[in-house]
């Protein structure tokens, strides 16, 4: 490797040090300035409490065996309702690009299904499915599949018609279609709809936990508000956007493993 080289790389390598650095020093900076606010009475505790008081409501969960558990029964709940998504979401979109007829007919059902308000289905995934997991899991279905189908499927679609001519004329079958062109060239569209996807299965899961759950930290959220602990509310907001940006990241790293390990 040449010096020019290892320069280039010096300097990339900088410049993502320097990005995380800033990063944390405005996530510090805000929970610095929130403290300092609240404590100058410029801002409403009793709205927006404090992180002073919000660690104290964690220590306090944590002290009692309740933190962990609410935060594994939502990690759960959103990891099967991710992984039913995609699977569901990406056998769809295939059958729906092998069949074009067939998607023609779904179309403007997909749409019409995916613009309904999913919460108003709530009392009715309730009653149907009952007051426990299962309809949890299946509000987040309702949220993330038509989302994942749609995604996937309009990627399917804009493969490159030279690339589609080229693996015909060598007489290849649908499969090896699919397998050698359709789904690698699909790649980057794939983890578009996983990074929605946990995104809408996060929501879902939360939505879920808010009508029928009796813990998760949809349950924390929506029991602080019950009870006017606006900390407590704070507590569950927070674990969730951290739990949102550790999913994050991993697909990234899905992303970059699936980009770098692909040749079209």
């Amino acid at each position: 490797m040449s010096k020019e080289q290892k320069e280039y790389l010096r300097k990339i390598k900088a410049r993502k040090y320097l990005v995380v650095f800033i990063q944390i020093v405005i996530v510090i900076g805000f929970f610095f300035l929130w403290e300092f606010l609240a404590n100058k009475n410029i801002i409403n505790t009793f709205v927006f409490s404090k992180p002073s008081e919000i660690l104290d409501t964690i220590l306090n969960l944590v002290a009692s065996n309740n933190l962990f558990n609410h935060i594994f029964t939502t990690l759960k709940e959103i990891i099967i309702a991710f992984f039913l998504g995609i699977l569901l979401g990406f056998i769809i979109a295939i059958i729906l690009y092998e069949f074009p007829l067939l998607a023609q007919i779904v179309d403007p059902f997909l749409t019409m299904i995916n613009s309904l308000p999913k919460v108003a289905l709530g009392p009715l995934i309730i009653i149907i499915v009952g007051a426990n997991t299962k309809s949890i899991i299946v509000m987040a279905l309702f949220i993330n599949l038509i989302v994942s189908i749609i995604t996937m499927y309009n990627g399917f679609l804009n493969i490159d018609d030279k690339k589609m001519k080229l693996i015909k004329s060598f007489g290849a079958t649908k499969i090896q279609i699919l397998k050698y062109l359709v789904i690698p060239s699909s790649y980057k569209t794939i983890v578009s709809s996983l990074k929605l996807n946990i995104s809408m299965s996060l929501i879902g899961v939360i939505m879920g936990e808010f009508l029928v759950s009796k813990e998760g930290l949809g349950y924390l959220i929506i029991y602080g508000t019950q009870v006017f602990n606006l900390s407590l509310v704070m507590v569950g907001i927070l674990i969730l956007i951290i739990i949102s940006y550790i999913l994050y990241k991993i697909i990234i790293f899905i992303e970059n493993k699936l980009l770098k390990n692909s040749s079209i």
